[in-house]
């Protein structure tokens, strides 16, 4: 019977294999060394699914960034919304409505006798 030679492993031996590797991708020849060619729909099945993680990812960063945005947008609105609250509380006021009625050459005034109540 033949004996079976078992070689031991040497560092030498991957410089071989790296040079070998890289000298197959240069030469388109990677996948066939390989036999990855009954594993070609196993492999683009994993970089489709790669695909689709890197899309959802870029998809839920832009929803991100409209969050971002919209934020900001409303704090000012809510800002001008509280400026505009208060001019028009101010307006309100018995001694600013009076002095605008003045001004339009009303002869409306406030009253000077309290109001009679009819029973």
């Amino acid at each position: 019977m033949a004996k079976l030679i078992t070689r031991k492993w040497k560092l030498s031996d991957l410089w071989t294999l790296l040079r070998n590797a890289v000298s197959a991708i240069f030469t388109g020849n990677l996948l066939l060394r390989m036999n990855a060619g009954k594993y070609f729909i196993h492999i683009a099945y994993t970089f489709l699914l790669c695909w689709i993680l890197i899309f959802e990812s870029l998809m839920a960063e832009n929803t991100l960034n409209k969050v971002e945005k919209n934020k900001a947008k409303l704090h000012e609105l809510e800002i001008v919304y509280a400026d505009k609250t208060f001019e028009v509380a101010s307006m309100s006021r018995r001694s600013e409505v009076s002095r605008r009625l003045k001004a339009m050459g009303s002869a409306v005034d406030e009253p000077t006798e309290q109001a009679i109540s009819i029973e």
